[in-house]
């Protein structure tokens, strides 16, 4: 049986700009390209899930402007179940993003229909109940995180949360996750400590939560746990095009990889799970676009042989 996911997240519609270099506070520089792509991290990771060959589940909610039919439109075209997206009246979710000609990026998110979901419903709970994986993010109110987290625990669900955007994270929520995925910025926020220095990161954080992965950029991922495992990754060497949507290929890989090794993740299974959603992540980023870079299966099993030697 294929690996299920079920994804409680945001779905935004991405305006985004080339430019030479990104701004600083207070300038104006010329762009290039515009173009509008579906996104949002929800969104985002939810395809990327379904690409990577999971079946998925998406739980969010759009507007009733022209953005929400296009959002809806994207899911159900990535072959994603919809039945728990929302229609709620007014805006959907905007992200406003600029990309420089090194790939780096800024992002500005406004919310619109996202913030609507502060509660789930009992088919919510079904669907959490019949996944291998719940994927959640932060770009919805922390109530439905948390009772998406809840319900997953109760009914045997592994929880993976992304922590993005960072905010310092209850007790109450950091309980429920089995799995964090955080970039080292987002780890110094929950985690509390003022270094990016991924040792002391993992160590702040294996004392919240018993798993974490930390994304490192170029340079990588790395995997510690309670248990005293420490792992780092290399990933693939690629000229990268666009990293927008990088960070949730990789996600989204690593909770369809999760699902595939029965929700669990060991110092035994880590090497591979890693290098898996590293090459994901690579393969995006070597594409325009968010939710248009996201790579399918097949190409993430060629980066993965080609740099790492072995099948996935």
């Amino acid at each position: 049986m294929s690996a299920r996911v079920i994804v409680v997240g945001s779905a935004n519609l991405d305006l985004v700009v080339t430019t030479p270099q990104l701004p600083k506070p207070g300038e104006t520089v010329l762009g290039g390209d515009f173009r509008t792509v579906p996104g949002g991290k929800g969104a985002n990771q939810a395809v990327a899930a379904a690409r990577a060959g999971a079946n998925c589940d998406f739980v969010g909610a759009v507007g009733t402007d022209d953005f929400g039919m296009l959002l809806s439109d994207n899911l159900i075209a990535a072959g994603i179940d919809v039945r728990g997206l929302r229609t709620v009246e007014g805006p959907s979710g905007v992200a406003l993003i600029a990309v420089d000609g090194a790939a780096e990026n800024f992002i500005v998110v406004a919310p619109g229909a996202n913030a609507a979901l502060t509660t789930l419903d009992a088919a919510d709970r079904t669907a959490v109940a019949a996944a291998d994986v719940l994927l959640l993010q932060l770009e919805v109110p922390l109530t439905a995180v948390r009772q998406a987290a809840a319900w997953a625990r109760a009914d045997g669900t592994t929880v993976v949360l992304n922590a993005a955007p960072a905010r310092p994270l209850p007790v109450e929520l950091l309980d429920l996750v089995d799995v964090l995925v955080v970039n080292e910025h987002e780890a110094a926020i929950v985690g509390g400590v003022f270094t990016e220095e991924p040792g002391a990161l993992l160590d702040a954080l294996v004392t919240l939560v018993p798993r974490v992965v930390l994304t490192l950029g170029a340079r990588g991922a790395a995997y510690a746990d309670r248990h005293g495992a420490r792992i780092e990754v290399p990933p693939p060497k690629v000229d990268a095009v666009d990293t927008t949507a990088a960070g949730d290929a990789f996600t989204g890989a690593l909770a369809v990889a999760l699902a595939e090794h029965g929700g669990v993740l060991t110092a035994d299974t880590a090497t591979a799970v890693l290098r898996w959603a590293c090459a994901a992540g690579a393969a995006c980023a070597q594409r325009p676009g968010a939710s248009t870079a996201l790579p399918r299966r097949d190409a993430i099993d060629a980066l993965y042989a080609a740099t790492y030697g072995d099948a996935a």
